[in-house]
C-alpha cells in the first residue's frame, strides 16, 4: 500500500486570502483583457499563475536577512553566496543578477554574433529573446516525445543528438557559441533531461568544442526525477545528482525565484575565467557592482540559505508530491494534461479540453481566464500567446503544445488547496462546450503573454 506523506515544515505565519464572487470576477477579468497576468493579486484566490518569486521562506531565511551586509563593494553576503555555488553547483566564479534574466542576458551580449545559432533542448520566452536581441537564432533540438502531451517518456527534456549534430554540421561549430540546456524543461510541461543524455550531449560538444550553458533554475527538480527514475541514481542524494549534472556544463545561468526559494535574485555561474572577467565588467553597465549585481545583501543571505535547503531531498520529495497529488486528481478524473506530470506544475492539454478552439482563438487564454471566472484561481497561458510570432513571415508561432499551466509555489498551499483547484478544474470541464474563444485587442512587441489583451468572441 503506498504511504502517506506530509510536508517536511510546520506553519509559523499565515497570510489571509480574500474569497471574491462570480460577479466581482467577471468585472476582473474583462478589466484585465482577459489576461491572468493584468490581474491584482489581491483578487486571487489562489495564486498558480508561477512558482518565481513565489515560494514561502524559512525562518533561516527571513532570519538570514537580518545578517544583511549592504555594503556597495565587498558585502559578505556575496561572499556566502559565491562559497555555496561553488560547494552545490560547482562553478567557479559567480556575478550575481537581479533574476535570471539579467545573467541570460549577459550570457547573450559575451557568447552570441550577429548570425549565430543557439540550440536548445525548447525554448524558454525570455532566453530566446535575449539570444534574438544578441544577434542569435534559436534553433530546438529537443527529443520529438516531448512535442506529445501524451507521451509517458520519462526523459522528455533530453535532447535530439542526431538532429543536433545535423546542425552542427549544416551552419558549422563557430556558428554554434553554446548549446542552451535547461534543467527541467518548462514549455513542455516541467520535464526532466536525463544524465545519460546530458553525458552524450557533453561527448558531442566536447567533439566539437562547443560550450553547455545551463538553465539550472529548477535543477534540484529535475535531480530528483533522475534519482526516481534514472537506473543507477536511486540510492544517490538530490545533492550529488544536482553537483553532477553542473559538473558535466561550462556555465549556468540562475533564476533563484524557482528552485532556491527566494523572492528575487539570480546569478551567472561560469568555469571559464576569460568569460567571468567580461561578465563581471558588463553586469555593472547593467545591474551593479560585480558583488552585489541587481541584489541587496540580505537578499543574498537568503539566497545561500534557500540553495542548501533546495537540494534537501526530504524538501523536494514534498515539493514534486503535491504537484503529483494535483496531477493524479486531475488525470481520475479525465483531465487531458501533459504526461508525466511535471515538477513545478500541471500542464493543462487545452487543445484536447477545448478541441472546438482553433488554435488561432486562443484556446489556453481562453481556458487560464475560465478557470479564474469559476473560482478565483489564477493560471496562465503557455501555447501561442506565449510562442509569439515568426519573426520572418509576421505569423504567430504555432507550438505542438498548447497548455495552461498550474504552477505550484513550494511550501504555500496545502492539500486542501489542491482539492480546490482540481473541483475547479473538472467544473470548466463539465462545461468546456459552451465556452467560446478569443482575439487578442492589443499585442505588445516583446514577451506579449505578459501584456497582450483579449475579447471574447
Amino acid at each position: 500500500m503506498k504511504k502517506s506523506w506530509a510536508e517536511p515544515y510546520k506553519i509559523k505565519m499565515v497570510e489571509p486570502l480574500y474569497m471574491t464572487n462570480y460577479d466581482e470576477r467577471k468585472k476582473f477579468i474583462e478589466d484585465a483583457g482577459y489576461n491572468t497576468f493584468l490581474l491584482k493579486s489581491k483578487d486571487v484566490y489562489i495564486d498558480l499563475l508561477t512558482d518565481s518569486g513565489t515560494s514561502a521562506m524559512s525562518d533561516r531565511q527571513w532570519a538570514g536577512l537580518m545578517l544583511g551586509d549592504e555594503a556597495y563593494a565587498g558585502s559578505e553576503n556575496f561572499f556566502h553566496l559565491e562559497e555555496t555555488i561553488q560547494k552545490y553547483y560547482g562553478y567557479k566564479y559567480v556575478v550575481p543578477t537581479h533574476q535570471g534574466r539579467g545573467a541570460e542576458h549577459l550570457i547573450s551580449q559575451i557568447l552570441i554574433k550577429d548570425g549565430d545559432y543557439v540550440p536548445g533542448n525548447m525554448y524558454f520566452t525570455t532566453t530566446r529573446l535575449h539570444q534574438e536581441l544578441a544577434g542569435g537564432t534559436f534553433v530546438d533540438v529537443i527529443t520529438p516525445e516531448a512535442h506529445d502531451a501524451e507521451s509517458e517518456f520519462k526523459f522528455k527534456g533530453n535532447f535530439d543528438l542526431e538532429k543536433l549534430e545535423q546542425l552542427i554540421i549544416e551552419k558549422g561549430a563557430n556558428r554554434i557559441p553554446y548549446i542552451s540546456m535547461a534543467t527541467t524543461v518548462n514549455m513542455a510541461g516541467g520535464q526532466p533531461i536525463s544524465l545519460g543524455n546530458l553525458k552524450a550531449l557533453r561527448a558531442l560538444t566536447n567533439k566539437y568544442g562547443i560550450k553547455i550553458i545551463h538553465d539550472m533554475t529548477r535543477v534540484a527538480e529535475n535531480a530528483y526525477r533522475i534519482q526516481q527514475y534514472e537506473e543507477g541514481f536511486e540510492h544517490k542524494s538530490v545533492a550529488e545528482i544536482v553537483f553532477e549534472i553542473c559538473s558535466l556544463t561550462d556555465g549556468a545561468t540562475m533564476s533563484s525565484k524557482k528552485d532556491a526559494l527566494v523572492s528575487i535574485g539570480g546569478f551567472l555561474a561560469l568555469n571559464d575565467y576569460e568569460d567571468f572577467e567580461e561578465a563581471r565588467n558588463l553586469v555593472v553597465v547593467y545591474e551593479g557592482l560585480h558583488t552585489y549585481g541587481g541584489m541587496a545583501g540580505r537578499d543574498m543571505e537568503a539566497l545561500a540559505i534557500g540553495i542548501t535547503e533546495s537540494v534537501q531531498d526530504n524538501h523536494i520529495r514534498a515539493r514534486v508530491g503535491q504537484v503529483e497529488y494535483l496531477g493524479e486528481k486531475l488525470l481520475n478524473a479525465g483531465i487531458p494534461i501533459v504526461k508525466p506530470i511535471g515538477t513545478h506544475g500541471i500542464f493543462i492539454d487545452a487543445k484536447k479540453f477545448l478541441p472546438h478552439i482553433a488554435q488561432d482563438k486562443f484556446p489556453a487564454q481562453t481556458l487560464a481566464a475560465e478557470l479564474y471566472l469559476d473560482s478565483g484561481v489564477r493560471a496562465m497561458e503557455r501555447g501561442i500567446v506565449s510562442a509569439g510570432r515568426n519573426k520572418e513571415t509576421g505569423d504567430h508561432n504555432y507550438p505542438e503544445l498548447e497548455l495552461v499551466r498550474l504552477t505550484i509555489p513550494r511550501r504555500v498551499y496545502t492539500q486542501a488547496h489542491m482539492d480546490v483547484v482540481a473541483e475547479s478544474v473538472i467544473s470548466v470541464f463539465n462545461r468546456r462546450t459552451e465556452i467560446k474563444g478569443m482575439e487578442m485587442t492589443y499585442e505588445p512587441t516583446y514577451l506579449r503573454f505578459f501584456q497582450a489583451k483579449f475579447k471574447k468572441l
